[in-house]
């Protein structure tokens, strides 16, 4: 296996600094697309009222290994992983009865567990360090109050620590302002459609000695109709530090204060404790919401995470997804900024996140319809089901207590060639490539998102810097090599059997190539039946894949 790369050929004084991108909100989306967008060679100025993260508070606890593979573009995945607990079981429970125990798919090929516990305080302590040892980094103590876009500039106004008024202005803003954006929302013509759930959910972080964790250490544990929640759900979850997260769906009246001080959230969360010894970490009462913004591009603004959509938690769809749309725009941007990629690449930001935040409310709003039934129908339906899914697999796979995230898919995207007929492999044009670690250590999708990545399975004859040139891409070519006279589909360099692990799993075949994107989402296939076998036809049929990519229009 070989990998070759050849920089794009730039216009007249490509290379020069950009301007700085703003970003608003210093939460756990605005830190990671700052930090994805220094990675990429941009400033970026962020914005917060806050002069630092949270402090204590589990809130978004899980996150799945995709975007723990993102962070660690940043430098910090894998300290995220130690710091956290890895779970691979999920029990449902009826009453106090065990239901069934699922156990979470890992093939052991991804340098991550399939998820990890971590309070948010966590996370966004872990990002604000790398914050604040990123040079192309500047963040200000400004609490905003106005944004609009004028002409070809995202302004800014607010305030900052000493209240003095502040206007800033850059070619591109980033909005991520969390939940509460309705005021800036509206400044920018954004509606927010969907609907508020009525019922309440109460959090509890409670720290409790290790040796008493009874078995919940190492799971997630949801209870239907529990005696200590009667006609409501619980769910459990093991944090570090020996500390439980339990979240109970409570009465519409439900008052956190009261409870506190009449002692009932004592009696409440000793009725799963018992005796226990146990200290309050921290407590919080929140409703649900199923919203979407109506664009999440707005002028020189692109909304991100929580400002552009709200999600019921159950399947850990909110902070992850909010991961992936500033991935999604930190490429972009950094390609346009670059003078690389035309604006329009900027349009399929709106156009692929707004695709993965409608896919994330449908997958929620079917939880919560089972979690809380809307009709005597429902309700009833939701019943059987439970009472059958001891015995009935069937009736097991209907049980929903949340569909756990999975990284979107940009199969309909603009950006993505198609495949005509069906797909040879499991993998399809959109998908986000396998996390595979080649023999030499690297993993694929890092090689990936230094640039364009194209994977060739053959010695296919390939002028790189030509193909670049064409592109007007910085490309990188890996190259699965069959030795001569070696065993058919044995590779060059790693060792790693192109016929059983790393072409397979990409859908290749001999003669195939695979174009990636700057995110590792695969842009398109060339397949030998296209003409490609010889290696003439391959620079021709990959360019329009990759310009395509990049936003340009192709015929």
């Amino acid at each position: 296996m070989s990998d070759d790369s050849a920089p794009v050929r730039s216009p007249s004084g490509l290379d020069r600094p950009s301007e700085p991108v703003l970003i608003v909100g210093a939460g756990p989306v605005g830190m990671t697309a700052a930090l994805l967008l220094a990675r990429r060679g941009v400033s970026s100025i962020l914005l917060d009222q806050a002069d630092g993260p949270s402090a204590v508070g589990s809130r978004s606890i899980c996150q799945q290994r995709d975007v723990l593979d993102v962070w660690e573009e940043i430098g910090i995945g894998r300290q995220l992983a130690r710091q956290g607990i890895t779970w691979r079981t999920a029990r449902t429970f009826l009453g106090e009865r065990e239901l069934f125990a699922m156990q979470l798919p890992d093939d052991g090929s991804s340098r991550f567990p399939p998820f990890v516990n971590l309070p948010q305080s966590a996370t966004e302590a872990a990002l604000a360090d790398a914050v604040a040892a990123e040079g192309r980094i500047e963040r200000r103590l400004v609490a905003a109050t106005e944004v609009s876009s004028q002409g070809e500039r995202a302004v800014v106004a607010g305030r900052d620590a000493d209240g003095d008024g502040v206007e800033l202005s850059a070619p591109w803003a980033v909005l991520a302002t969390g939940a509460h954006s309705g005021e800036l929302r509206r400044q920018l013509g954004v509606d927010f459609p969907g609907h508020s759930y009525d019922d309440l959910f109460l959090i509890c972080d409670v720290r409790i000695p290790e040796a008493a964790h009874r078995g919940w250490e190492r799971e997630r544990r949801f209870y239907f109709d529990p005696p200590w929640n009667p006609g409501r759900q619980v769910l459990i979850h093991p944090q570090p530090e020996g500390v439980l997260r339990i979240d109970w769906q409570v009465d519409r009246s439900f008052d956190l204060e009261l409870e506190r001080r009449t002692g009932a959230l004592d009696r409440r969360i000793r009725r799963i404790l018992e005796d226990l010894d146990y200290e309050l970490v921290w407590s919080s009462v929140y409703r649900f919401h199923g919203r979407c913004a109506s664009r999440l591009r707005a002028g020189r603004f692109l909304l991100a995470g929580d400002c552009a959509h709200l999600m019921a938690p159950f399947g850990a769809r909110g902070l992850n997804s909010g991961v992936h749309d500033a991935e999604n725009l930190a490429w972009k941007l950094a390609l346009v900024l670059r003078g690389e990629a035309p604006e329009t690449l900027i349009d399929s930001y709106d156009a692929e996140r707004r695709a993965a935040a409608l896919e994330n409310l449908r997958v929620t709003e079917r939880t919560m319809r089972f979690l809380v039934p809307h009709s005597a129908a429902e309700r009833r339906h939701r019943e059987r089901t439970l009472e059958a899914a001891r015995s009935d697999p069937a009736h097991r796979a209907e049980v929903d207590s949340g569909r756990l995230y999975q990284p979107f898919a940009y199969r309909d995207s603009p950006l993505t060639t198609p495949e005509l007929g069906d797909p040879p492999g499991r993998l399809q044009a959109g998908d986000l490539l396998p996390d595979l670690v080649l023999e030499d250590g690297r993993a694929l999708r890092s090689i990936a998102r230094q640039g364009w990545l194209v994977v060739v399975h053959g010695d296919l004859p390939l002028d790189i810097e030509a193909l670049a040139a064409a592109c007007g891409a910085r490309l990188r070519v890996l190259r699965v090599e069959a030795r001569s006279g070696a065993t058919e589909g044995s590779t060059v360099e790693t060792g790693l059997s192109a016929s059983e692990v790393l072409c397979p799993a990409l859908g290749l075949g001999q003669g195939d190539a695979l174009v990636a994107r700057p995110d590792a989402h695969v842009a398109g296939f060339v397949r030998c039946r296209a003409g490609a076998a010889d290696g003439r036809a391959l620079p021709e049929l990959l360019v329009p894949i990759v310009r395509r990519g990049l936003g340009h229009p192709v015929g």
